[in-house]
C-alpha cells in the first residue's frame, strides 16, 4: 500500500490509546480518521474533542465495514486482540495490535494464520523497542562496548492495585500478570540477547490477594551463547513503575531504566594490567537519554513507514508470538515446579 494519507482507526480511547492517536496525528502521511470505544465514562467524548476525528463510534464493527479505513490500531484489553485484529485483516485492513499479541499461543497462531491468508500486515506494539534508553543499550551492546554478554536481566514492577483498568479488565483469570505486563521485559531481553531455550520460574501471591492470578514471578532463562537471564515481574509491588534492566558483558556493564534520564555505562576507566594496574570499572559514565517509557510516536512512525513500503515491519507477528511463547512457558514452568523447554511458533 502506498498512499499520501493512510486513514487510520484507533480502537480504544484509554490513556494509552490517546498516545496512539497523538502518534497518528504527528505522522506525515497518516490521518486519524476514526476512534472507537464502548466506554461510557466520558473518555470517548474527551478524545473526540482533543483530536477531532472524522468518525466516532462505539462498535468497532462499524469501522471494519468502513471502506475508508486503511489500517486499525488495536488498543483494547488483551482478550479482544484476536477477534478485532482478525476482523480488520479479513476486511482488507492492516493492523497494529498492542502487546501482548494475545493471551495464548493458540490465539497468536490464529492471528498469524489470518495474516498469511489475507496478505495484510500485522505489527505488535512491543514499545520497549522504541524506548530511548533501551535503544541506546542495544546499540552499545551491538557495537561491542561491553564485550560479550554473559548475563541479562529486566524487571516489570507496576502496582496494578491502583491500575485495575476500565471495568476491572486487568482483573481477569485468563490474564496472567507475567504475560499481560511482563511481556515488556521478556521482549526486551529477546530483542537484545536472542530467544531463550528453557525457563525455570517461581511465583507467589501476597500483594493482590483478591485477584485471581499470582502477582509476582521470577524467571531464570538460558539464552543463546550460554548467556544467563532473569526477569522479575510484580503487578502488586508498592513502588513507582519501573523497568530497570542490566546487561553484563565481559568488558563492561549497562544499567538503564525506561524512567531514568540517564543510562549508566561501566567501562574500564584506564587501568591496564600490563602496567601493573588493575582495570577500573568502579565508576559509571552517565549518558543522558530521553525519558519516554511509552514512545508510541516512534511506534506509529515505524508502522506507517512499513505500510508505505519504506521500511520493514519492526515487530512482526512472529516476534510478538515468540514473546508470548516465552511468557506462557514461564507461567507453565512455575505451575509445574520444574525447568521447561520453550517452544516457538513456526512461520
Amino acid at each position: 500500500m502506498s498512499k499520501k494519507n493512510l486513514k487510520i482507526a484507533v480502537i480504544g480511547c484509554s490513556g494509552m490509546a490517546k498516545r496512539h492517536m497523538a502518534g497518528v496525528v504527528a505522522k506525515e502521511g497518516a490521518e486519524l480518521y476514526a476512534i472507537c470505544d464502548p466506554a461510557t465514562d466520558g473518555r470517548v467524548e474527551r478524545r473526540r474533542d482533543e483530536f477531532n476525528p472524522t468518525v466516532v463510534c462505539s462498535d468497532y464493527r462499524d469501522l471494519v465495514n468502513d471502506p475508508n479505513v486503511d489500517a486499525a490500531v488495536i488498543v483494547t484489553p488483551d482478550d479482544l486482540h484476536l477477534e478485532m485484529s482478525a476482523a480488520f485483516m479479513r476486511a482488507g485492513k492492516d493492523v497494529l495490535c498492542e502487546k501482548p499479541m494475545a493471551l495464548t499461543m493458540e490465539e497468536c497462531e490464529e492471528m498469524m494464520r489470518v495474516e498469511k491468508e489475507t496478505g495484510k500486515k500485522l505489527m505488535i506494539g512491543q514499545v520497549c523497542r522504541c524506548t530511548p534508553a533501551f535503544v541506546l543499550a542495544k546499540q552499545l551492546i551491538d557495537e561491542g562496548r561491553i564485550g560479550e554478554l554473559f548475563f541479562v536481566e529486566s524487571e516489570y514492577a507496576h502496582d496494578y492495585g491502583i491500575a485495575r483498568g476500565y471495568n476491572d479488565w486487568r482483573v481477569n483469570p485468563r490474564r496472567e500478570g507475567f504475560i499481560g505486563g511482563g511481556c515488556h521485559a521478556v521482549d526486551l531481553l529477546r530483542w537484545i540477547a536472542g530467544d531463550p531455550t528453557e525457563v525455570h520460574a517461581y511465583t507467589n501471591h501476597k500483594c493482590l490477594t483478591d485477584w485471581p492470578v499470582n502477582d509476582a514471578t521470577i524467571a531464570i532463562y538460558q539464552f543463546p551463547n550460554n548467556v544467563m537471564g532473569k526477569v522479575f515481574v510484580s503487578i502488586g509491588c508498592k513502588r513507582g513503575y519501573t523497568m530497570r534492566s542490566c546487561f553484563y558483558g565481559t568488558k563492561g556493564t549497562i544499567v538503564c531504566d525506561n524512567t531514568s534520564p540517564t543510562l549508566q555505562l561501566f567501562e574500564n576507566l584506564g587501568g591496564k594490567a600490563a602496567d601493573g594496574k588493575k582495570p577500573d570499572y568502579t565508576e559509571a559514565k552517565e549518558i543522558p537519554v530521553e525519558v519516554n517509557n511509552h514512545n508510541i510516536v516512534a511506534e506509529i512512525d515505524a508502522f506507517v513507514d512499513a505500510l508505505n513500503g519504506l521500511k520493514p515491519m519492526p515487530v512482526s507477528s512472529m516476534e510478538g508470538a515468540s514473546t508470548v511463547a516465552v511468557c506462557r512457558a514461564t507461567v507453565e514452568a512455575a505451575k509445574a515446579g520444574k525447568t521447561l523447554p520453550i517452544t516457538y511458533p513456526k512461520a
